[in-house]
This record gives structure tokens, C-alpha cells and sequence, in this order.
């Protein structure tokens, strides 16, 4: 069973969709999860819909949306800053703790890649959050960048495209910067993004990104359990990154890094994943 729904977050239209465990009863409550989609992605990514499956299968209700700016959501179309998703993320939350069939106090989050970033971000900054699980995600935009561009040439490109980002900002100028010279992705796994996404940004969701530090707000989510999923060897965000941000956290908080995988975990179908989510869920937030 799904259900499309609506909200407002800052006054634009968000577009989400709820789904529900099967054989779920009309008056029963239930814990849920936010589902937060990556970087310029939207709520119908293979992905995304993977986890929201484990998820209801499990017994939770999901709710997966778009972030302002992408899929259906309003908003200036590739405008996804870092903290206005965060405002999303609690927006989201407010919408679904008024529904009739959601435990309000049994609200979590999960996020991938960027959105996992968002995901701890606002676990961090919003006490009404019960959990969250971030899958190849960062705390450092800054080191996260430097380790994308890791060769000297490459950094010598990505330092020249913000100062000539930050000279058209100063002169009130707009500069629109391709996905992949943000964030470079193989092209054997491109064929992972989702239909729709977005692949071209303003150049301020790249300085929202470099200044964006969820490893000084990662501390917060504690004592609320913290589970940080990443592939041993990411060839799109640098695996030190969930590494950092497990030394940044409090307790509970576990990090499991799986081998012969990469950036995109739940799209492989991996059993040894699936199990780790589904036996942490079990300890820390039944359904």
C-alpha cells in the first residue's frame, strides 16, 4: 500500500510518497522512517525504492520524498543546499508525526550519500529524530572534496572553478556547474542514477557542500542510536568519511564497511547489507 502526499517547507510544495507494511490495520500506529533520496536524485530512484522496501517488509511505514528543487518537489530546479535540506527533513517529519497511523516518537532517519549527510545533519540538530541511519555519507565537505579531485590536476580544476564561482557570486553573476565536475562518478556506475536527476547545479550548492560539517553535529545524536553503512572502497564519496564520522560520534553508534561493493550499497541486492540494517533495526528501533 503507498499513499502520495503533500506539504509545505518554506512555502514550497513537497512531494512524497508513504509506504506501508502489507497487512498493516486500519488504527494501528507505527514506527516510521524518513527515506532521504542523493545528491540531485529524487524519491523514485532504484535505490531509494530498495530501502523503502526492506523497510515496510520489516514492518515500518516509509516515507520517501523529494527534496526541494528536484523530482516533483517546488523550488528552483538543482538549488539543493545543504541546510535548506535539512529544513526539508524536519519539515517532512513535522508532516508525518500528524498522521493518524505514526508513533510521533518513533520517527527515524535514513540517507544516502548526500542525503545521508542531510540525514545525520538533522538527527544532530533535531531531538525529535528516534534513529538514523546514514549509508555513504560525509562530514566534511572540505576533506570530502579534496579526496573526490585527489590528483593535483584535478584539484588545480576544482580550486579554479570556485574562485571563478566566487568572482561571478561577488559580481552578482549566476554560474551553473555540471554534476560530474562536482562530484565524479565512474561511468560504469552512472547507469545507478536515478531517471530525472538533476545534472547541472548554481554554483552555491558547491560552497554549500564545501562548507557543510556534520562531524561537529554528529556528537548531538547521541544517546539516540547512530548506524553509519559504507563500502570499503568508494570510488564516488571517499570511505574515510563515515570513518570520521564514527570518531566524531557518541554512543550507541556503529559503523560496518562492506567489501566488493561500491558507492550505490542497496542497489546491488546485497544480503550481508540487507542483514546488518535489518539486525541493528531489531536491537535499536523494532518496528
Amino acid at each position: 500500500m503507498e499513499e502520495r502526499v503533500q506539504w509545505k517547507s518554506a512555502g514550497l510544495k513537497i512531494s512524497g510518497m508513504v509506504e506501508f507494511p502489507e497487512g498493516m490495520q486500519r488504527g494501528e500506529r507505527h514506527a516510521a522512517i524518513l527515506v532521504l533520496h542523493g545528491f540531485g536524485s529524487n524519491k523514485d530512484s532504484a535505490m531509494v525504492r530498495a530501502v523503502t522496501r526492506i523497510f515496510t517488509s520489516l514492518g515500518y511505514v516509509a516515507l520517501r520524498f523529494d527534496m526541494r528543487g528536484c523530482g516533483e518537489s517546488e523550488g528552483e530546479r538543482g538549488r539543493v543546499i545543504c541546510l535548506e535540506q535539512v529544513a526539508d527533513t524536519s519539515s517532512a517529519f513535522d508532516f508525518l508525526s500528524t498522521t493518524h497511523y505514526i508513533d510521533p516518537k518513533r520517527i527515524a532517519v535514513f540517507g544516502h550519500s548526500f542525503g545521508a549527510a542531510v540525514a545525520v545533519y538533522a538527527a544532530g540538530t533535531d531531538a525529535r529524530i528516534a534513529a538514523c541511519i546514514s549509508s555513504g555519507g560525509w562530514g566534511h565537505g572540505e576533506k570530502k572534496f579534496r579526496k573526490q579531485h585527489a590528483s593535483p590536476e584535478a584539484w588545480r580544476r576544482f580550486s579554479s572553478m570556485m574562485e571563478e564561482g566566487r568572482r561571478r557570486s561577488a559580481r552578482g553573476e549566476r554560474m551553473m556547474v555540471p554534476r560530474f565536475d562536482i562530484v565524479p562518478i565512474r561511468p560504469e556506475l552512472r547507469g545507478n542514477l536515478a531517471p530525472g536527476s538533476i545534472l547541472e547545479f548554481p554554483f552555491e550548492v558547491v560552497e554549500s557542500m564545501y562548507d557543510f560539517t556534520a562531524n561537529e553535529i554528529v556528537g548531538k545524536i547521541a544517546p539516540r542510536p547512530l548506524l553509519l553503512l559504507h563500502p570499503a572502497n568508494d570510488s564516488v564519496t571517499p570511505t574515510e568519511q563515515s570513518i570520521d564520522l564514527f570518531l566524531h560520534a557518541g554512543q550507541p553508534a556503529d559503523l560496518h564497511l562492506f567489501a566488493e561493493v561500491d558507492h550505490f550499497l542497496f542497489s546491488d541486492d546485497n544480503p550481508m547489507v540487507q542483514a546488518v540494517v535489518r539486525d541493528w533495526l531489531k536491537r535499536y528501533f523494532p518496528a
